[in-house]
Order: C-alpha cells, then structure tokens, then sequence
C-alpha cells in the first residue's frame, strides 16, 4: 500500500472550508424550515416533486434524485404522508413500482414555503457573493460532481 497524498496547507483549507460552509449552511436552511414544519429532506422532496410531471415520481427514481437509499425515503415519504403532504400510487404499468404524489397540501405547502427558503438561500448564500464567484463556484464544483456522478 502506497503513501497517501496528505494535503497541502492550502488544500486542507479549502477541504475544511468546503466542510464548514456545507455543514454551516444546511443546518441553518434546516432550522429556518423548521419553522414550517418542515426538515430540509421534506423540502427537496416537496421541489422534486412540484416540478415533475403530473407531480409524481417513481419512489426509486426520488431516491436516486435525493441521493437517499431506498430504505430511508421509504421512512420519509412515510413521515410526510402522515403530514398529508405526499399519498403513494402503485404504478400501473409496473405492479413493482410505486409513486410517491404530491398532495394538494403538500402542493399548498412548498408554494407557501419557497419564498422564505429562497429569501434564506440569497441571504444566507447568494447575496455572500460577487456574480463572479458564483461563477467560479460554478466552474470549480461542475468537475467533482460529474466525476462523483460516475460513480454512482
């Protein structure tokens, strides 16, 4: 077994600079959410929904889209559910298949909630940066997640 490549000073910033506005900013997007009655997880199903055909997807497609096993939405559209805020549909054409559907509610919901969690996401976020580091942000993480896509 080869030596590992330790990380350079300025690379071991970066590393944790990168962690830190990860961690720092998702937790406070969650507490802000919370407020609604929603957790961060909610949300992002609530969007993948609201913007997909017929506001319904195939709970393995969701779970791929949300970066979730199978399992763990399994137990988070269960939770939602009980909020009125998503109903599961077998898949007619597939009797292994089933949908997760966004409800009425749970449409009333993410229109009701958008606003302050993209007025948390400018503040928090956006409004952080120059148009010219949201760029170079841009540019710098598209190589990682196409390399991290590939593995998948």
């Amino acid at each position: 077994m080869s030596e590992p490549r330790w990380l350079s000073p300025a690379e071991q910033r970066a590393w944790r600079t990168h962690l830190a506005v990860h961690k720092l900013l998702m937790h406070r997007l969650d507490r802000e959410l919370h407020a609604h009655s929603l957790s961060l997880n909610d949300y992002e199903i609530l969007v993948n929904l609201s913007e997909s055909p017929g506001r319904r997807m195939r709970m393995s497609e969701l779970a791929d889209v949300t970066i979730q096993s199978r399992s763990r939405l399994s137990h988070q559209i269960s939770r939602m559910e009980a909020k009125g805020l998503v109903v599961r549909e077998d898949c007619r054409d597939d009797r292994r298949g089933t949908y997760a559907v966004l409800t009425d509610e749970g449409w009333e919901t993410i229109q009701r909630v958008a606003p302050h969690h993209v007025r948390g996401v400018r503040e928090h976020f956006v409004d952080r940066l120059t148009d010219d580091q949201l760029d170079a942000l841009v540019s710098a993480y598209t190589p990682i997640i196409e390399h991290l896509k590939k593995l998948r």
